[in-house]
């Protein structure tokens, strides 16, 4: 995953109105509920049937580091999924998302202007469709380099033109991410 999609899955996760289990058994009973079958689920958190087994009757209490932590990402991928589909269909219907940035923007401008890019820190509020292109580009599986041209469009479009108002011709590459951020 890119930075922007592990941005929006963290936003998703605000949503969250319940706190998914916290106890293995409970996690990987979870699990056994979504994926229906031991194989589903040793599939997705990379183990074999046997250990997910288990892991459920208790046998198992403590699984290495890298294991618990792949649990607790399933798990958070699978947790209330209609609450995260309606919070992702009012961003990109009503209220848009806040992007919060640090990175290296480049430009592309008419004569006697610099093209040198430089470090912003910028929050900006982008309207609805913007939101609801980045949600369709991660459904397709688009790349990172296509979800950061969308992000980049918009903030040309918000911020430095400021809807129209100035710098008309004003082209923004959005690239050398220290930081990204969402909310919706």
């Amino acid at each position: 995953m890119g930075e922007i999609e592990d941005a929006i899955e963290r936003a998703d996760q605000e949503a969250f109105t319940r706190q998914p289990p916290k106890g293995l058994k409970a996690r990987i009973n979870f699990l056994l509920g979504q994926l229906k079958t031991t194989k589903a689920v040793a599939a997705e958190i990379g183990v074999s049937q046997r250990s997910v087994e288990r892991y459920r009757t208790g046998e198992r209490k403590h699984p290495p580091k890298p294991i618990a932590e792949r649990i607790e990402t399933a798990v958070r991928a699978h947790w209330q999924p209609n609450v995260r589909g309606r919070h992702r269909k009012q961003a990109a219907t009503a209220t848009g998302i806040t992007i919060e940035t640090r990175a290296r923007f480049g430009y592309t401008a008419p004569v006697g202007t610099t093209d040198d890019g430089r470090m912003r820190r910028l929050t900006v509020h982008l309207p609805p469709v913007y939101a609801r292109r980045l949600f369709d580009a991660q459904q397709e599986g688009a790349s990172d380099q296509r979800m950061r041209d969308i992000v980049a469009e918009g903030l040309q479009e918000v911020y430095f033109r400021d809807g129209g108002q100035r710098a008309a011709g004003l082209e923004v590459a959005f690239t050398d991410i220290d930081y990204f951020d969402v909310s919706f």
